[in-house]
């Protein structure tokens, strides 16, 4: 049996979804980067694995709950799960932070600039976002539930990579939004519309995480198998 530093990222957060946001705390990265082991990604970081191990096996949060066990749901079921909850999340959320991105990087952008470029990475997400999901819901997904239903069914395997890339490009843009905002945290002069945005990148972000996490090292490999 592997020990916990020998184990992936990805494999730790598939067991318990919960892990996730031990991994969040250090900034380790469980989606797009999620294909390294505990060990590698604490010596790249700079941080003490010890540490890290140390509040995996002390995480209380772990949930027993089975619908939660996102790994032994079929792939079809998994689909329907992501359509629902997170592309539905992130289409209901574009519209309001892109609004307050821009109103804060128009009114706080000339004392505050690293708030004009999260302007500009947010639209960039938001666009890439959109045709993404397009791709998902209208290519990959329906070409699933067509191989599910009929096995002899032969769909264009290179979507997936396309799509991982996708998923890498993105992780990179949020990383970036991350660093600048300083882990989304404002300044305390920030007005509320500033706090606002802030909190909603943070939780959107979080979102997305889980949702990549979800395709990537759960739904993908489903399908690669």
């Amino acid at each position: 049996m592997l020990e916990i530093k020998d184990k992936t990222i990805a494999e730790i957060v598939s067991d318990d979804i919960s892990n996730a946001a031990i991994f969040k705390k250090y900034n380790l990265d469980f989606c797009c980067g999620g294909g390294t082991t505990v060990a590698k990604a604490c010596e790249k970081a700079g941080i003490d694995a010890a540490e890290v191990i140390k509040d995996l096996q002390n995480n209380t949060t772990q949930s027993s709950v089975p619908n939660l066990n996102f790994k032994d749901w079929s792939a079809d079921f998994l689909v329907d799960y992501i359509v629902n909850v997170h592309h539905t999340y992130v289409k209901e959320h574009l519209t309001i932070i892109n609004e307050f991105s821009s109103k804060v990087a128009r009114v706080h952008g000339e004392h505050a600039p690293e708030n004009i470029e999260i302007d500009n990475l947010f639209t960039e997400l938001s666009n890439e976002l959109i045709s993404h999901l397009d791709k998902e819901e209208n290519i990959l997904f329906p070409a699933i539930k067509a191989k599910i239903a009929d096995p002899s069914f032969v769909y264009d395997e290179e979507v997936i990579k396309i799509l991982e890339d996708e998923h890498d490009h993105a992780g990179t843009i949020v990383k970036r939004i991350q660093l600048i905002s300083n882990n989304f945290t404002p300044p305390e002069w920030a007005c509320n519309t500033y706090k606002a945005l802030y909190h909603m990148l943070d939780e959107f972000i979080n979102d997305l995480y889980q949702h990549i996490h979800l395709e990537n090292n759960i739904l993908f490999q489903k399908i690669k198998a």
